[in-house]
C-alpha cells in the first residue's frame, strides 16, 4: 500500500516522481518522505537516469505540505532533546538538493510549507500560472529549521525569503517569477508539455556536463568563498570533461551536423 504514496517512471533518461497523495493533497508523512528519500538514492545508483521530474497527482496540490498531525512537537526546552533523531523530512530535501542530476519540480498544483521547500530544492521550477505558493509557519507559532531557511535563501536570496517567511501569505501570478519562487510560468494547458521538453532537453545532454555542472553549483553554494578544497574539485571535473569520450562525441556530431550521442564515459 506504501508505494502507492508515489508513482515513479522511467523513460528517455527522464524519471517522474509523482506525489500520490490527491485526498490529502499531496501532502508529506513520514512514510512518504522516506519512500522519496529512497527512491532519488536508487535513482541517483542508475546509469539510466539524466534528469529527474517531482510533480504531484492531479492538478490540485503540487504538495500541500508536511502533515500537520506528524509536525514532532517536543514537550521539554532542553538543549539538543532531539538533535540525534532520525529525520526522514530533512534527509530527503537534501537528497533533491544534492541530486546528482538536474531536478525539475513541475507546480501543478498549489505548494505550500514543506511542499514550497521540496520545490526550492529543485534545480528548475516551472508551474502552471494559476497556482499559490506560501510558509505558512508564522501563522502556526513554528520557527522554521536553520536548514530549510538556508535552502531558500540560496534559492530564492535573502530578501524574498524574509518576505515569504514574515508575511505568511500565499503568492501567485506574476510575483512567483518576481520573487523567484518560478522559473517558467505557463498556462496550466501547457505545463506537461513544457516540463517535459525541458527534461528532454536536459536528457539530450552530456551526463558527464550534467553531473559535473550540477556539482560544481552545489560546491559554490556551499562556501562563499569557496574552499580551497572545493576549488580543487571544481577544477578536477572540468579537466577530466576534456579527456571524456563524451566531449569527442559532442565535437564529432557538431562537425557531422547530427544529434550527438553520449553514453557517459
Amino acid at each position: 500500500m506504501s508505494e502507492s504514496l508515489l508513482l515513479t517512471h522511467l523513460e528517455h533518461h527522464i524519471a517522474t516522481l509523482v506525489i500520490n497523495r490527491p485526498a490529502k493533497q499531496n501532502s508529506l508523512s513520514p512514510e512518504l518522505a522516506a519512500l522519496l528519500l529512497t527512491n532519488l538514492q536508487n535513482l541517483a545508483r542508475n546509469e539510466q537516469v539524466r534528469v529527474v521530474v517531482i510533480r504531484g497527482a492531479g492538478d490540485r496540490a503540487f504538495c500541500a505540505g508536511y502533515d500537520i498531525g506528524s509536525l514532532p512537537i517536543a514537550e521539554t526546552s532542553e538543549a539538543g532533546a532531539d538533535q540525534n533523531s532520525v529525520n526522514p523530512l530533512e534527509d530527503m530535501m537534501e537528497a533533491v538538493r544534492t541530486f546528482p542530476f538536474p531536478v525539475i519540480a513541475m507546480l501543478n498544483g498549489h505548494a505550500f510549507g514543506a511542499g514550497c521547500e521540496l520545490s526550492v530544492c529543485c534545480d528548475i521550477r516551472i508551474g502552471a500560472g494559476d497556482i499559490r505558493i506560501g510558509m505558512p509557519p508564522a501563522k502556526l507559532g513554528l520557527v522554521y529549521p536553520w536548514t530549510g531557511l538556508r535552502r531558500f535563501i540560496a534559492a530564492i536570496g535573502l530578501a524574498s525569503t524574509r518576505r515569504l517567511f514574515y508575511s505568511a501569505r500565499a503568492v501567485q501570478g506574476a510575483q512567483l517569477e518576481k520573487m523567484g519562487l518560478v522559473d517558467i510560468l505557463v498556462p496550466r494547458s501547457e505545463i506537461e508539455a513544457v516540463t517535459h521538453q525541458m527534461a528532454a532537453d536536459i536528457a539530450a545532454n552530456a551526463p558527464l556536463a550534467l553531473r559535473g555542472t550540477k556539482r560544481v553549483l552545489n560546491l559554490i553554494q556551499q562556501s562563499t568563498p569557496m574552499s580551497p578544497e572545493a576549488i580543487a574539485e571544481a577544477e578536477s571535473l572540468t579537466i577530466a570533461s576534456f579527456a571524456s569520450q563524451d566531449l569527442k562525441e559532442g565535437q564529432k556530431a557538431f562537425l557531422e551536423k547530427r544529434r550527438p550521442v553520449f553514453e557517459g564515459k
